[in-house]
């Protein structure tokens, strides 16, 4: 949905109460704005009052009613909320999932014969689009070191027509230099996307840093409550209209019902983002101090790699970083995963739950290696945290008790 208004001069909390709330949406033409929610408009087919209505219905516009693909009122105002999150946008749209806004914009600005480069730490559904289906389609793919502007330069050829930034990276927490990459593509005619998942518009305003097109999965922040799923990708005017043209010709479309349940996560991001935060923080510092650990992987934290640029860049972080364990082995990792009780195991991040799960990068990296800094090597077992809701000291209390249960594993071992 295009965007009808400024309001960028508004704090990014009170932008995403007002936002998508248009009058139109939330009431009747006797009644507009009745209520303070956006209906759920639940419709594949849409009426015309008679012919002449039909014939002079605006060409392909957003916010005019044609057919359910193309969206109702629900999705409307959630794509224009999500675009007034994002300064610099002139619109936004939609994707049934985080891994298909990816796909949607990389089919859209990339062709046949043309070379992407993605950052090495990047999403694996990503770095499997490189090596898969985008290889299907004669595209392809190489990967770059995230913190070596010379291993971009190296990749770069005539061919290559865009690249794909993730900052940070979901799993080794890497955070580039957004805006010297971007400016750097942006010279070469290459068009910069940035995975802006980990801190969303509201902790890396994408565009504001010379990014092109700018990607969240709305099933981690912007849900908030793990029970739907869904994409979004945002850009200034040229490259929106492309996306949405392109969206519209692979038959994307979302559920009203999902885009309802993600403007309701959406009113609250700002301050469960706020309240992860500042949590994630207080326990990677705790984990700082642990003897059974040898690294903390959080850009967050002073002194952990990126926080310079996390300081210079962000104005807002998240709950989800890694931690390295000492000398230990696989199996002593997973019993202390097993031992956590508020921690759920699972693949996901962002919700109002925390959840653990190892992290091993090492065989996929193609352009960088892991560990990132110089560690023993026995010191590779890691485990990625997304921090929620409970309690911070309950969850430092059930983190210190599953160390223990690691360091009794490594004794009986």
């Amino acid at each position: 949905m295009s965007k009808p208004t400024n309001t960028d001069d508004l704090h990014a909390t009170t932008r995403g109460v007002l936002a998508g709330r248009r009058a139109e949406w939330t009431g009747t033409p006797d009644h507009p704005g009745a209520v303070v929610n956006p209906p759920v408009w639940r419709a594949s087919t849409h009426l015309y009052p008679e012919m002449a209505a039909l014939r002079a219905h605006p060409a392909n516009q957003d916010g005019n009613f044609y057919y359910g693909r193309r969206g109702g009122p629900t999705q409307w105002a959630l794509a224009e909320a999500l675009t007034e999150l994002e300064p610099g946008a002139a619109g936004t749209v939609l994707y049934p999932s985080g891994v298909a806004a990816i796909a949607g914009v990389l089919l859209t600005v990339l062709r046949p014969g043309d070379v992407l480069l993605m950052t090495d730490n990047a999403y694996e559904p990503s770095r499997a689009m490189g090596r898969g289906l985008l290889k299907d389609f004669g595209i392809e793919t190489r990967w770059f070191d995230p913190t070596s502007p010379s291993s971009f330069e190296a990749g770069c050829c005539e061919r290559t027509k865009a690249v794909l930034l993730e900052s940070p990276g979901s799993l080794t927490m890497e955070v580039q230099d957004v805006p010297a990459l971007a400016a750097a593509a942006k010279a070469r005619g290459i068009v910069s996307i940035l995975d802006n998942t980990w801190a969303s518009a509201i902790g890396f305003a994408a565009l504001r840093h010379g990014v092109d097109i700018t990607v969240m999965s709305l099933t981690k922040h912007v849900s908030g409550h793990s029970d739907c799923m869904m994409g979004s990708a945002s850009a200034g005017a040229d490259w929106y209209r492309k996306l949405r043209l392109r969206a519209q010709g692979l038959g994307n479309v979302v559920s009203p019902d999902d885009a309802s349940l993600m403007l309701r996560g959406l009113r609250t991001m700002k301050l469960r983002l706020d309240a992860e935060t500042a949590s994630a923080l207080a326990i990677a510092q705790w984990l700082e101090s642990r003897p059974e650990v040898a690294r903390v992987l959080c850009p967050m934290l002073p002194g952990s790699p990126g926080h310079d640029l996390w300081l210079r860049d962000f104005t807002g972080g998240c709950g989800l970083f890694s931690f390295v364990l000492k000398r230990g082995t696989s199996a002593a990792r997973d019993a202390l995963i097993d031992a956590l009780d508020l921690f759920g195991i699972g693949y996901s991040w962002g919700g109002f739950e925390s959840l653990a799960t190892p992290v091993d990068p090492a065989p996929i990296r193609t352009a960088s290696a892991w560990p990132l800094a110089a560690m023993e090597p026995s010191d590779a077992f890691g485990i990625r945290l997304s921090i929620g809701l409970e309690h911070t000291a309950d969850l430092i209390a059930d983190l210190e008790q599953a160390l223990a249960v690691w360091a009794a594993y490594g004794e009986v071992a």
